[in-house]
């Protein structure tokens, strides 16, 4: 079943600029959206969500008031809601699988929904202008896995690429690098977030060493799980930690001039993080996820399996 905007069914996109094109409103959307003021997201009620990973919950949800994700630069952060249940989905794209990710998000979705009333809704926000293309890449590929499937989609909101693309000093950058949903109303905003946890460190070396697209979150416990992860010991990565950050940025990112500020930190803490912990297996004991859950102060704890 194709992709719907304004409730007609689209054809292939050969380019960004023919969606924008052909659909006009999209753009005034995509202005409208990155001129909101971007909300500094309390994390008491944050359900945050690295690269390569999704989150789904309902309004029903006593323990996630918002799903939210950022530092993305060609990376997409795609939101897909039902309006009959409520039931929302946030997931940080990066191109690594994009067919089987969006199909993961479409599942934990549905699966949310049963069979009530309504349609599922598309917002999709990242990317900008970069030399290698890498996000018409990433753009053209995600609306491309929407079209292929079975559900009806309906794309409502579309600041990718060219229309989240801003100049700063000459250098090309993204406009809006994170957002955040509401679980409640469904409501998609411009987002930072001063905390990325449970198990920041963690997430970051799955993904560091090619963990693919993962679920965190069982909405029916209010539970966050991370893992079971697997990686190789890696001596060599401390090769890294000794390095500029300029060589850091031009060979660890995909956009070294368009990062945020703390990109290079992120990179060190991860690496120093995999060598402190050289054997993944340590982490999770009996090959059980670490859990986590929301505690009375509204900070994620750890929950001791026995």
């Amino acid at each position: 079943m194709p992709l719907f905007i304004q409730d007609r069914a689209t054809d292939r996109f050969r380019t960004t600029a023919e969606v924008f094109g052909r659909y006009p409103h999209l753009q005034e959307n995509a202005k409208a959206f990155r001129s909101k003021p971007l909300v500094e997201v309390d994390p008491k009620c944050l359900l945050y969500v690295q690269q390569r990973e999704f989150a789904a919950t309902t309004p029903a949800d006593n323990c996630v008031s918002v799903i939210g994700s950022d530092d993305a630069t060609t990376c997409h952060l795609v939101v897909l809601r039902h309006t009959g249940s409520g039931a929302v989905c946030l997931a940080h794209c990066d191109g690594s699988s994009t067919w089987s990710e969006i199909q993961l998000i479409t599942k934990a979705v549905t699966s949310l929904s049963n069979v009530c009333d309504g349609r599922f809704e598309l917002h999709l926000v990242g990317g900008f202008n970069d030399d290698a293309k890498t996000s018409q890449k990433l753009s053209l590929s995600i609306l491309a896995a929407f079209q292929k499937l079975e559900e009806e989609i309906h794309l409502e909101t579309c600041c990718i690429t060219e229309m989240n693309d801003a100049v700063v000093n000459g250098i090309h950058r993204p406009t809006v690098y994170g957002i955040g949903v509401n679980v409640k109303t469904g409501e998609v905003f411009p987002a930072s977030f001063p905390h990325k946890g449970p198990a920041e460190e963690l997430r970051s070396a799955r993904t560091f060493t090619g963990g693919e697209m993962a679920g965190i979150y069982d909405s029916s416990r209010g539970l966050v799980e991370i893992g079971p992860c697997h990686w190789t010991p890696d001596m060599d990565i401390a090769f890294w930690l000794s390095q500029s950050d300029d060589t850091i940025l031009k060979y660890l990112s995909t956009s070294p001039e368009a990062e945020p500020p703390h990109f290079v930190q992120h990179m060190k803490s991860t690496i120093q993080f995999l060598l402190s912990h050289p054997d993944s297996d340590s982490l999770f004991p009996g090959g059980q996820p670490q859990l986590y859950r929301r505690s009375e102060s509204g900070a994620w704890e750890r929950l001791v399996q026995s």
